[in-house]
Protein backbone atom coordinates (compact mmCIF):
# COMPACT_ATOMS: atom_id res chain seq x y z
CA UNK A 1 0.00 0.00 0.00
CA UNK A 2 0.92 3.66 -0.93
CA UNK A 3 0.93 5.04 3.06
CA UNK A 4 1.53 9.08 3.73
CA UNK A 5 2.16 10.44 6.76
CA UNK A 6 4.41 12.89 8.53
CA UNK A 7 5.49 11.49 12.15
CA UNK A 8 9.00 12.82 12.70
CA UNK A 9 11.78 13.50 15.09
CA UNK A 10 9.97 17.31 15.75
CA UNK A 11 8.24 18.61 18.68
CA UNK A 12 4.97 17.30 17.83
CA UNK A 13 6.70 13.61 17.89
CA UNK A 14 3.25 10.87 17.87
CA UNK A 15 1.62 12.66 20.79
CA UNK A 16 -1.96 12.88 21.06
CA UNK A 17 -3.41 16.72 21.75
CA UNK A 18 -3.53 15.72 25.96
CA UNK A 19 -0.01 14.19 25.26
CA UNK A 20 1.29 17.62 24.18
CA UNK A 21 -0.49 19.52 26.39
CA UNK A 22 1.43 18.08 29.13
CA UNK A 23 4.65 18.41 27.43
CA UNK A 24 3.67 22.46 27.19
CA UNK A 25 2.76 22.34 30.79
CA UNK A 26 6.29 20.84 32.03
CA UNK A 27 7.72 23.67 29.74
CA UNK A 28 9.40 20.89 27.27
CA UNK A 29 8.17 22.65 24.18
CA UNK A 30 6.41 25.85 23.17
CA UNK A 31 3.24 26.20 21.26
CA UNK A 32 5.31 27.90 18.77
CA UNK A 33 7.39 24.81 18.05
CA UNK A 34 4.26 22.76 17.75
CA UNK A 35 2.64 24.93 15.33
CA UNK A 36 5.65 25.15 13.03
CA UNK A 37 6.31 21.19 13.24
CA UNK A 38 2.07 21.26 12.63
CA UNK A 39 2.66 23.81 9.70
CA UNK A 40 5.81 21.88 7.95
CA UNK A 41 4.06 18.56 8.13
CA UNK A 42 0.62 20.06 6.51
CA UNK A 43 2.49 21.08 3.46
CA UNK A 44 4.17 18.00 3.10
CA UNK A 45 1.25 15.54 3.27
CA UNK A 46 -1.19 18.14 1.35
CA UNK A 47 0.81 17.57 -1.59
CA UNK A 48 -0.69 14.43 -1.64
CA UNK A 49 -3.63 14.23 -0.03
CA UNK A 50 -5.80 16.98 -0.50
CA UNK A 51 -6.47 18.13 2.52
CA UNK A 52 -6.42 22.36 3.32
CA UNK A 53 -9.29 24.36 1.79
CA UNK A 54 -7.21 27.58 3.11
CA UNK A 55 -3.83 28.17 5.26
CA UNK A 56 -3.20 30.73 7.73
CA UNK A 57 -0.05 29.95 8.16
CA UNK A 58 1.18 33.38 9.74
CA UNK A 59 -1.71 34.39 11.72
CA UNK A 60 -0.91 30.74 13.38
CA UNK A 61 2.58 31.60 13.81
CA UNK A 62 1.60 34.83 15.48
CA UNK A 63 -1.02 33.19 17.78
CA UNK A 64 0.96 30.65 19.15
CA UNK A 65 3.55 33.41 20.74
CA UNK A 66 1.27 34.24 23.20
CA UNK A 67 -1.80 31.71 22.56
CA UNK A 68 -5.26 31.99 24.31
CA UNK A 69 -5.98 30.33 27.66
CA UNK A 70 -7.82 26.97 27.94
CA UNK A 71 -6.78 23.36 28.51
CA UNK A 72 -5.61 22.91 24.74
CA UNK A 73 -3.66 26.42 24.82
CA UNK A 74 -1.52 26.52 21.83
CA UNK A 75 -2.42 23.22 20.58
CA UNK A 76 -2.59 23.35 16.63
CA UNK A 77 -5.60 22.11 14.73
CA UNK A 78 -7.94 23.11 11.82
CA UNK A 79 -10.99 23.79 11.32
CA UNK A 80 -14.12 22.34 8.84
CA UNK A 81 -14.57 24.80 5.60
CA UNK A 82 -17.93 24.83 6.26
CA UNK A 83 -17.33 27.03 9.71
CA UNK A 84 -16.94 30.77 9.82
CA UNK A 85 -13.57 31.99 11.36
CA UNK A 86 -12.77 35.44 11.50
CA UNK A 87 -10.85 36.58 8.41
CA UNK A 88 -11.00 33.72 6.17
CA UNK A 89 -13.52 32.75 3.40
CA UNK A 90 -16.14 30.11 4.30
CA UNK A 91 -16.20 28.26 0.73
CA UNK A 92 -18.31 24.91 1.87
CA UNK A 93 -16.31 22.86 -0.89
CA UNK A 94 -18.01 24.54 -3.77
CA UNK A 95 -17.23 26.78 -6.90
CA UNK A 96 -20.52 27.71 -7.07
CA UNK A 97 -20.22 31.38 -5.49
CA UNK A 98 -16.93 33.30 -4.02
CA UNK A 99 -17.35 33.54 -0.67
CA UNK A 100 -15.79 36.76 1.31
CA UNK A 101 -13.54 36.75 4.81
CA UNK A 102 -16.08 35.84 7.10
CA UNK A 103 -16.69 38.98 9.37
CA UNK A 104 -16.53 37.19 12.50
CA UNK A 105 -16.24 33.64 14.21
CA UNK A 106 -19.25 31.53 14.06
CA UNK A 107 -20.87 30.35 17.24
CA UNK A 108 -18.73 26.54 17.11
CA UNK A 109 -15.41 28.42 16.64
CA UNK A 110 -15.91 30.85 19.19
CA UNK A 111 -15.83 28.00 21.02
CA UNK A 112 -13.04 26.12 20.03
CA UNK A 113 -11.04 29.06 20.13
CA UNK A 114 -12.01 29.33 23.69
CA UNK A 115 -10.70 25.79 24.50
CA UNK A 116 -7.23 27.52 23.35
CA UNK A 117 -6.67 25.63 19.92
CA UNK A 118 -4.44 27.37 17.34
CA UNK A 119 -5.71 26.75 13.76
CA UNK A 120 -3.18 26.75 10.77
CA UNK A 121 -5.69 26.72 8.22
CA UNK A 122 -9.39 25.66 7.09
CA UNK A 123 -10.02 21.90 5.74
CA UNK A 124 -11.70 20.50 2.52
CA UNK A 125 -15.31 18.96 2.73
CA UNK A 126 -17.36 17.84 -0.22
CA UNK A 127 -19.64 20.85 -1.84
CA UNK A 128 -21.97 21.84 0.81
CA UNK A 129 -21.15 18.48 2.84
CA UNK A 130 -23.46 16.59 1.00
CA UNK A 131 -21.28 13.58 -0.34
CA UNK A 132 -19.81 10.89 1.51
CA UNK A 133 -16.05 11.52 -0.58
CA UNK A 134 -14.67 14.44 -1.26
CA UNK A 135 -14.19 14.89 -4.74
CA UNK A 136 -13.71 18.29 -6.59
CA UNK A 137 -14.41 18.63 -10.16
CA UNK A 138 -11.44 20.81 -9.83
CA UNK A 139 -9.65 20.35 -7.13
CA UNK A 140 -9.87 16.39 -7.09
CA UNK A 141 -10.08 14.20 -4.18
CA UNK A 142 -9.00 14.02 -0.69
CA UNK A 143 -7.12 10.71 -0.39
CA UNK A 144 -6.61 8.49 2.28
CA UNK A 145 -3.36 8.31 3.56
CA UNK A 146 -3.45 4.40 4.35
CA UNK A 147 -3.96 4.41 0.67
CA UNK A 148 -3.46 7.15 -1.84
CA UNK A 149 -5.75 5.32 -4.30
CA UNK A 150 -8.67 5.64 -1.75
CA UNK A 151 -11.20 8.30 -0.42
CA UNK A 152 -10.32 9.74 2.99
CA UNK A 153 -13.91 9.42 3.35
CA UNK A 154 -16.36 12.58 4.07
CA UNK A 155 -17.80 15.75 4.14
CA UNK A 156 -14.66 15.84 7.12
CA UNK A 157 -12.05 14.19 5.06
CA UNK A 158 -10.02 17.36 4.41
CA UNK A 159 -9.39 17.10 8.38
CA UNK A 160 -9.50 13.48 8.98
CA UNK A 161 -6.49 13.10 6.66
CA UNK A 162 -4.55 15.60 8.28
CA UNK A 163 -5.21 13.57 11.81
CA UNK A 164 -4.44 10.54 10.74
CA UNK A 165 -1.13 11.62 8.65
CA UNK A 166 0.33 13.53 12.01
CA UNK A 167 -0.11 16.75 10.73
CA UNK A 168 -2.40 17.95 13.65
CA UNK A 169 -3.79 15.91 16.73
CA UNK A 170 -6.76 16.79 16.70
CA UNK A 171 -9.26 18.55 14.06
CA UNK A 172 -13.21 20.12 13.60
CA UNK A 173 -15.24 17.69 12.01
CA UNK A 174 -19.63 18.01 11.39
CA UNK A 175 -21.68 14.94 10.96
CA UNK A 176 -25.12 15.63 9.20
CA UNK A 177 -25.53 11.98 7.89
CA UNK A 178 -22.03 10.61 9.30
CA UNK A 179 -19.81 13.19 8.80
CA UNK A 180 -17.80 12.79 11.43
CA UNK A 181 -17.86 8.65 12.26
CA UNK A 182 -17.08 8.17 8.14
CA UNK A 183 -13.74 9.55 7.93
CA UNK A 184 -13.03 7.92 11.01
CA UNK A 185 -13.79 4.71 10.20
CA UNK A 186 -11.35 4.94 7.08
CA UNK A 187 -8.64 6.60 8.20
CA UNK A 188 -8.49 5.11 11.81
CA UNK A 189 -9.29 7.30 14.01
CA UNK A 190 -12.05 7.98 17.06
CA UNK A 191 -15.00 10.08 15.55
CA UNK A 192 -17.45 10.99 18.15
CA UNK A 193 -20.96 12.75 16.37
CA UNK A 194 -22.07 14.19 20.14
CA UNK A 195 -26.46 14.55 20.88
CA UNK A 196 -28.09 16.91 19.00
CA UNK A 197 -27.36 20.49 20.87
CA UNK A 198 -24.52 19.40 23.13
CA UNK A 199 -21.37 21.67 21.00
CA UNK A 200 -22.42 24.98 20.12
CA UNK A 201 -23.41 25.20 16.09
CA UNK A 202 -23.39 28.07 13.34
CA UNK A 203 -26.56 29.74 12.34
CA UNK A 204 -26.82 27.15 9.30
CA UNK A 205 -27.22 24.12 10.82
CA UNK A 206 -28.76 25.49 13.85
CA UNK A 207 -31.36 26.76 12.05
CA UNK A 208 -33.03 23.69 10.26
CA UNK A 209 -35.70 22.27 10.24
CA UNK A 210 -34.64 19.03 11.91
CA UNK A 211 -31.54 19.81 13.51
CA UNK A 212 -29.45 16.76 11.83
CA UNK A 213 -25.96 18.31 12.13
CA UNK A 214 -23.50 17.87 14.66
CA UNK A 215 -20.37 19.65 15.45
CA UNK A 216 -16.94 17.25 17.12
CA UNK A 217 -13.73 16.54 16.18
CA UNK A 218 -11.68 13.88 14.95
CA UNK A 219 -8.69 12.49 16.88
CA UNK A 220 -6.69 8.86 17.03
CA UNK A 221 -6.96 8.45 21.00
CA UNK A 222 -10.38 8.50 22.80
CA UNK A 223 -8.75 10.44 25.75
CA UNK A 224 -8.57 13.47 22.85
CA UNK A 225 -12.11 13.02 22.19
CA UNK A 226 -13.31 12.98 26.14
CA UNK A 227 -11.20 16.21 26.41
CA UNK A 228 -13.01 18.07 23.99
CA UNK A 229 -16.06 17.22 25.19
CA UNK A 230 -15.16 18.24 29.08
CA UNK A 231 -13.35 21.42 27.62
CA UNK A 232 -16.57 22.39 24.97
CA UNK A 233 -19.36 21.69 27.89
CA UNK A 234 -16.71 24.35 30.47
CA UNK A 235 -17.56 26.53 27.78
CA UNK A 236 -20.90 25.82 27.18
CA UNK A 237 -23.29 24.08 29.19
CA UNK A 238 -26.87 22.84 28.06
CA UNK A 239 -29.10 22.07 30.51
CA UNK A 240 -31.43 20.08 28.91
CA UNK A 241 -28.94 16.82 28.80
CA UNK A 242 -26.97 14.89 31.40
CA UNK A 243 -22.96 16.38 31.84
CA UNK A 244 -20.62 14.45 30.05
CA UNK A 245 -18.21 15.33 32.50
CA UNK A 246 -14.24 14.52 32.94
CA UNK A 247 -14.27 10.78 30.85
CA UNK A 248 -10.80 9.38 32.08
CA UNK A 249 -10.70 5.63 32.50
CA UNK A 250 -12.87 2.52 31.27
CA UNK A 251 -16.23 1.63 31.62
CA UNK A 252 -16.52 -1.10 34.89
CA UNK A 253 -20.16 -2.24 34.35
CA UNK A 254 -21.96 -5.00 32.41
CA UNK A 255 -23.91 -3.70 29.30
CA UNK A 256 -26.63 -4.80 27.28
CA UNK A 257 -25.50 -4.58 23.13
CA UNK A 258 -27.50 -4.95 20.49
CA UNK A 259 -25.84 -5.69 17.00
CA UNK A 260 -26.67 -5.26 13.25
CA UNK A 261 -25.14 -6.02 10.65
CA UNK A 262 -27.46 -4.72 8.24
CA UNK A 263 -28.62 -0.83 8.34
CA UNK A 264 -30.53 1.50 6.23
CA UNK A 265 -32.07 0.05 3.44
CA UNK A 266 -28.62 -1.97 2.71
CA UNK A 267 -26.76 -4.81 5.05
CA UNK A 268 -22.68 -4.92 5.24
CA UNK A 269 -20.65 -6.49 2.70
CA UNK A 270 -19.52 -10.14 3.82
CA UNK A 271 -16.48 -8.78 5.15
CA UNK A 272 -17.57 -5.84 6.75
CA UNK A 273 -20.34 -8.27 8.60
CA UNK A 274 -17.43 -10.58 9.72
CA UNK A 275 -15.50 -7.78 11.15
CA UNK A 276 -18.45 -6.87 12.97
CA UNK A 277 -19.35 -10.17 14.64
CA UNK A 278 -15.90 -9.99 15.62
CA UNK A 279 -15.99 -7.28 17.79
CA UNK A 280 -19.16 -8.33 19.16
CA UNK A 281 -17.30 -11.18 20.18
CA UNK A 282 -14.70 -9.15 21.53
CA UNK A 283 -17.72 -7.63 23.68
CA UNK A 284 -18.93 -10.71 24.70
CA UNK A 285 -15.65 -11.54 25.83
CA UNK A 286 -15.14 -8.19 28.20
CA UNK A 287 -18.49 -9.54 29.69
CA UNK A 288 -21.10 -7.30 28.14
CA UNK A 289 -24.23 -9.06 27.47
CA UNK A 290 -24.42 -8.94 23.58
CA UNK A 291 -27.82 -10.16 21.36
CA UNK A 292 -27.80 -9.79 17.67
CA UNK A 293 -31.03 -8.10 16.37
CA UNK A 294 -32.61 -7.53 13.12
CA UNK A 295 -32.19 -3.83 11.58
CA UNK A 296 -33.42 -1.67 14.45
CA UNK A 297 -34.45 0.67 11.38
CA UNK A 298 -37.94 0.78 9.80
CA UNK A 299 -38.16 0.37 6.22
CA UNK A 300 -39.51 3.80 5.16
CA UNK A 301 -36.26 5.51 6.82
CA UNK A 302 -33.76 5.65 3.76
CA UNK A 303 -36.25 7.41 1.57
CA UNK A 304 -37.29 9.83 3.86
CA UNK A 305 -34.00 10.51 4.86
CA UNK A 306 -33.16 11.07 1.75
CA UNK A 307 -36.12 13.42 0.83
CA UNK A 308 -34.79 15.32 3.81
CA UNK A 309 -31.19 15.74 2.82
CA UNK A 310 -32.21 16.51 -0.78
CA UNK A 311 -34.64 19.46 0.72
CA UNK A 312 -31.29 20.88 1.87
CA UNK A 313 -29.87 20.63 -1.49
CA UNK A 314 -33.17 22.35 -3.27
CA UNK A 315 -32.99 25.46 -0.51
CA UNK A 316 -28.89 25.83 -1.36
CA UNK A 317 -29.78 26.32 -5.23
CA UNK A 318 -32.88 27.92 -4.75
CA UNK A 319 -31.30 30.49 -2.22
CA UNK A 320 -28.07 30.85 -3.65
CA UNK A 321 -28.34 34.37 -5.87
CA UNK A 322 -30.02 35.75 -2.35
CA UNK A 323 -27.14 34.80 -0.19
CA UNK A 324 -24.25 34.69 -2.17
CA UNK A 325 -25.13 38.24 -4.70
CA UNK A 326 -23.55 38.44 -8.30
CA UNK A 327 -21.02 35.72 -7.44
CA UNK A 328 -23.28 32.94 -7.37
CA UNK A 329 -23.09 30.59 -10.56
CA UNK A 330 -25.59 27.43 -10.15
CA UNK A 331 -23.64 25.84 -13.46
CA UNK A 332 -20.77 25.51 -11.07
CA UNK A 333 -22.19 22.87 -8.66
CA UNK A 334 -21.70 19.46 -9.10
CA UNK A 335 -24.28 16.43 -10.51
CA UNK A 336 -24.47 15.27 -6.94
CA UNK A 337 -25.98 18.57 -5.32
CA UNK A 338 -28.00 19.07 -8.40
CA UNK A 339 -29.43 16.02 -8.59
CA UNK A 340 -30.71 15.75 -4.51
CA UNK A 341 -32.09 19.01 -5.90
CA UNK A 342 -34.00 17.52 -8.69
CA UNK A 343 -35.37 14.64 -6.46
CA UNK A 344 -36.80 17.53 -3.53
CA UNK A 345 -38.67 19.16 -6.07
CA UNK A 346 -39.96 15.97 -7.96
CA UNK A 347 -41.08 15.22 -4.40
CA UNK A 348 -41.92 18.50 -2.93
CA UNK A 349 -45.47 16.81 -2.35
CA UNK A 350 -43.78 14.39 -0.25
CA UNK A 351 -41.68 16.36 1.98
CA UNK A 352 -44.18 17.20 4.75
CA UNK A 353 -44.09 13.35 5.65
CA UNK A 354 -40.45 13.02 5.46
CA UNK A 355 -39.99 16.03 8.18
CA UNK A 356 -42.43 14.43 10.51
CA UNK A 357 -40.63 10.70 10.21
CA UNK A 358 -37.19 12.78 10.65
CA UNK A 359 -38.53 14.66 13.45
CA UNK A 360 -40.19 11.68 14.97
CA UNK A 361 -37.49 9.37 14.53
CA UNK A 362 -36.54 9.67 18.23
CA UNK A 363 -39.65 7.92 19.11
CA UNK A 364 -38.55 4.53 17.69
CA UNK A 365 -35.09 5.06 19.22
CA UNK A 366 -36.21 5.48 22.62
CA UNK A 367 -38.27 1.93 22.51
CA UNK A 368 -35.23 0.30 21.18
CA UNK A 369 -32.93 1.82 24.18
CA UNK A 370 -35.17 0.68 26.60
CA UNK A 371 -34.01 -2.70 26.34
CA UNK A 372 -30.35 -1.87 25.38
CA UNK A 373 -27.73 0.22 26.60
CA UNK A 374 -25.53 0.26 23.34
CA UNK A 375 -25.94 -0.51 19.79
CA UNK A 376 -22.94 -2.14 17.80
CA UNK A 377 -22.84 -1.98 14.04
CA UNK A 378 -20.32 -1.07 11.20
CA UNK A 379 -19.68 2.34 10.33
CA UNK A 380 -19.56 1.57 6.79
CA UNK A 381 -21.22 -0.89 4.50
CA UNK A 382 -18.75 -1.68 2.56
CA UNK A 383 -14.72 -1.45 1.94
CA UNK A 384 -13.37 2.09 1.17
CA UNK A 385 -14.07 3.01 -2.31
CA UNK A 386 -10.79 3.88 -4.42
CA UNK A 387 -11.40 7.14 -5.95
CA UNK A 388 -13.54 7.59 -8.67
CA UNK A 389 -15.97 5.60 -7.51
CA UNK A 390 -18.18 8.54 -6.28
CA UNK A 391 -17.07 11.25 -9.00
CA UNK A 392 -19.67 13.77 -8.98
CA UNK A 393 -19.59 14.47 -12.55
CA UNK A 394 -20.98 11.13 -12.35
CA UNK A 395 -24.66 10.72 -13.61
CA UNK A 396 -26.55 11.39 -10.49
CA UNK A 397 -28.38 8.20 -10.10
CA UNK A 398 -25.01 6.31 -10.34
CA UNK A 399 -23.61 8.74 -7.31
CA UNK A 400 -26.30 8.53 -4.94
CA UNK A 401 -27.41 4.64 -5.54
CA UNK A 402 -23.37 3.59 -4.85
CA UNK A 403 -23.23 6.28 -1.52
CA UNK A 404 -26.52 5.03 -0.17
CA UNK A 405 -24.52 1.19 -0.75
CA UNK A 406 -21.83 2.74 0.94
CA UNK A 407 -23.23 5.14 4.02
CA UNK A 408 -26.21 2.36 5.57
CA UNK A 409 -25.49 3.01 9.00
CA UNK A 410 -24.77 6.31 9.81
CA UNK A 411 -27.92 8.62 9.11
CA UNK A 412 -29.80 7.25 11.95
CA UNK A 413 -28.54 8.97 14.78
CA UNK A 414 -28.74 12.62 12.71
CA UNK A 415 -32.31 12.12 12.61
CA UNK A 416 -33.01 10.63 16.14
CA UNK A 417 -30.54 13.69 17.27
CA UNK A 418 -28.27 10.61 19.48
CA UNK A 419 -24.81 10.59 20.10
CA UNK A 420 -22.49 7.64 17.98
CA UNK A 421 -18.91 7.23 18.30
CA UNK A 422 -16.64 5.37 15.35
CA UNK A 423 -13.44 3.60 16.60
CA UNK A 424 -10.81 1.60 14.70
CA UNK A 425 -11.89 -2.02 16.13
CA UNK A 426 -11.55 -3.71 11.90
CA UNK A 427 -8.96 -3.57 9.23
CA UNK A 428 -9.78 -5.19 5.85
CA UNK A 429 -7.96 -7.87 4.02
CA UNK A 430 -6.89 -5.28 1.72
CA UNK A 431 -5.06 -3.18 5.73
CA UNK A 432 -7.68 -0.65 4.95
CA UNK A 433 -9.17 0.77 8.13
CA UNK A 434 -12.40 -0.08 9.55
CA UNK A 435 -14.53 1.71 11.70
CA UNK A 436 -16.82 0.16 13.92
CA UNK A 437 -19.82 2.17 15.27
CA UNK A 438 -21.39 2.33 18.61
CA UNK A 439 -24.36 4.28 19.42
CA UNK A 440 -26.39 5.36 22.64
CA UNK A 441 -29.64 7.08 23.64
CA UNK A 442 -30.02 10.89 24.14
CA UNK A 443 -26.82 12.32 26.15
CA UNK A 444 -24.94 9.18 26.73
CA UNK A 445 -21.82 10.66 25.61
CA UNK A 446 -20.06 9.34 29.07
CA UNK A 447 -20.97 5.48 28.64
CA UNK A 448 -19.85 5.78 25.27
CA UNK A 449 -16.50 7.09 26.05
CA UNK A 450 -16.27 4.56 29.01
CA UNK A 451 -16.54 1.69 26.46
CA UNK A 452 -14.15 2.92 24.15
CA UNK A 453 -11.79 3.42 26.67
CA UNK A 454 -12.13 0.00 27.58
CA UNK A 455 -12.16 -0.98 23.88
CA UNK A 456 -9.17 0.98 23.48
CA UNK A 457 -7.14 -1.09 26.03
CA UNK A 458 -8.72 -4.13 24.97
CA UNK A 459 -7.66 -4.12 21.21
CA UNK A 460 -5.14 -1.05 20.51
CA UNK A 461 -6.25 -0.33 16.99
CA UNK A 462 -3.28 0.11 14.45
CA UNK A 463 -1.10 3.15 14.01
CA UNK A 464 0.09 4.38 10.39
CA UNK A 465 3.28 5.28 11.39
CA UNK A 466 4.03 1.45 12.35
Amino acid sequence: MTRRHAYAEDALLDHDAVGLVELLHRGEVSSSELVEASIARTLEVDEHLGTLAVEMFDLARHRARDPRAGYFSGIPTVVKDNADLAGLPTQHGTDAFVSPPAQRDGDFARMFLATGVVPIGKSRLSEFGFSGAVDHPRLGPVRSPWHHDHYAGASSAGSAALVASGAVPLAHANDGGGSIRIPAAVNGLVGLKPTRDRVPQDALHRNMPVRIVADGVLTRTVRDTAAFLRESERIYRNPALPPVGDVTRPLDRRLRIAVATEGVGRAASPEVRELTLKTASLLESMGHDVEHIDPPVPDWFADQFLLYWSMLSLFLVRTGRRTHGDSWNPANLDNLTLGLARHCQRNLHKLPVAMAAMAGSERFSRRHYARYDVTLTPTLATETPQVGHLDPTRDYEEVIDRLMDWVAFTPLQNATGEPAVSLPLATTAAGLPHGMQLAAGRGQEALLLGLAYALEEARPWPRIQD
